[in-house]
């Protein structure tokens, strides 16, 4: 992309300035939404005692080389919850090493990787065990569908390897077996190769690949156990649980069950226009989660409110460029597009085989002209009180922003609660929102 293209004048001639100007931002305010506060309060302690269950501590054999995974989602408390792993598996007498689980994130490289973990403080100093970042991998043997089954190099060399890994319902499938230990076996371990052979068929197999490729790494790797986490609606580790080779199968499915109950919602089903002050890698595979904002990018999984109209403002910083979910979106803004590495973004599109959400969306000079033109743009609408719902990302949606016009559906449900009055929407002197974390507090 031509610097000079990113670094140019937009609106040079005023043009679009004299189509939005005029378009009225509706006043807004925060609102609480109220979930299930389930969270583990001590988690070094739970996870000393998931090591302690005699069919866990019995697979660490001393001196033993173990793998532990760690992926790129943004799971709660994760460099905490891999040290604690770390420090338990050195209590049972083995050498624990992590290795990035993450397919093709990180631009595929291996430095790519290794920075997405440290970009969640998922360091060596912290962790106190070496990170081995590699994007080759180990031909293990076939599924049964006769297709090659590969693993990270280092995973498949080590004398055991701990399945770590977040359950939680798929952005763009549905099964028994969605985002969780499965699929972290089947698409994380394989690395950019493995991940690349599971999704040559699209998500319409997705479903059926997940549990023929992790069957497969069930029986021919090193796999030792699985740790399932699960969060709750405010971002929270709410449950932990080592579950033995052989439960692994049977387990997961309530698991899954369990984080979809947990899982939070808009509470507001008929939204004109959805703002996402932040998308990226931290938050969901999509950049936004489906499950939230129903902005899927495949037919194979639904659900969430109806929504007209899509604005992203910016990426995260944790994201490092990647842009996946952009696509998603109907109107982005410049800071959003300067921030974009397609080198990033790219590789994780074409191994997915799932384009849309590495598109550009229409994108504005700023925040302002970005939510006008979706006011404006939006059609069968009260244009003069718009139906907006505001989200600093899919993962954090226990305070969101609404316009004056849903202030009755909020005051009549007792699942929401109203923080403050209704004001204008305050834009700084280039027409931005201020989207610090605060702004939500």
């Amino acid at each position: 992309m031509s610097k000079v293209f990113r670094d140019s004048e937009w609106d040079r001639d005023g043009v679009i300035e004299g189509i939005l100007g005029d378009v009225p931002v509706p006043k807004m305010a925060k609102v609480r939404q109220l979930f299930d506060e389930t969270r583990v309060e001590d988690i070094p302690r739970a996870i000393e005692a998931e090591f302690n269950k005699p069919e866990i501590a019995s697979t660490i054999k001393k001196d033993a080389s173990i793998a532990i995974t760690a992926g790129s989602r943004g799971i709660a408390n994760l460099a905490l919850i891999v040290r604690e792993v770390v420090k338990n598996v050195k209590r049972l007498g083995a050498y624990p090493f992590v290795i990035p689980a993450m397919g093709s994130h990180g631009g595929a490289t291996a430095a790519g990787q290794l920075q997405v973990l440290e970009g969640m403080g998922v360091t060596e100093e912290y962790i106190g065990a070496p990170i081995r970042s590699s994007m080759e991998t180990k031909n293990i043997g076939e599924n049964a569908d006769g297709k090659p089954v590969q693993i990270d190099a280092y995973a498949a060399q080590s004398d055991g390897i701990i399945v770590l890994g977040r359950v939680k319902p798929h952005t763009a499938f549905r099964g028994t077996y969605e985002s969780g230990l499965y699929k972290m076996m089947a698409i994380g371990l394989g690395k950019q190769k493995g991940a690349e052979v599971c999704h040559l068929e699209g998500f319409g197999r997705m479903a059926h690949n997940v549990v023929a490729f992790g069957e497969a790494i069930l029986e021919q790797a090193p796999i030792l156990f699985g740790l399932a986490l699960i969060e709750n609606a405010f971002d929270e580790t709410a449950h932990i649980e080592a579950v033995s080779r052989d439960k692994i199968a049977d387990r997961e499915p309530a698991l899954l069950e369990m984080a979809r109950a947990l899982m939070p919602s808009i509470a507001i089903n008929d939204i004109d226009i959805m703002v996402i002050d932040q998308i990226g890698k931290n938050f969901s595979g999509d950049g936004m989660d489906p499950n939230i904002t129903a902005t899927y990018c495949t037919p194979y999984a639904s659900g969430g409110p109806v929504v007209q109209r899509y604005v992203v403002l910016d990426l995260s910083e944790e994201t490092h460029g990647n842009a996946m979910g952009a696509g998603m979106a109907d109107i982005g803004t410049k800071r959003l597009f300067d921030k974009i590495d397609f080198d990033a973004a790219y590789p994780n599109a074409l191994t997915c085989t799932v384009l849309m959400g590495a598109k550009i969306p229409v994108i504005l000079k700023n925040d302002k002209a970005a939510i006008q033109a979706a006011i404006f743009t939006s059609v069968g609408i009260d244009k003069e009180n718009p139906r907006i719902v505001r989200i600093a990302n899919s993962s954090h949606i226990s305070t969101i922003i609404v316009s004056e016009a849903l202030r009755k559906e909020v005051e009549e449900d007792k699942g929401l609660k109203l923080l403050e009055e209704f004001a204008e929407v305050e834009f700084d002197e280039q027409g931005n929102l201020d989207l610090h974390k605060g702004v939500y507090a």
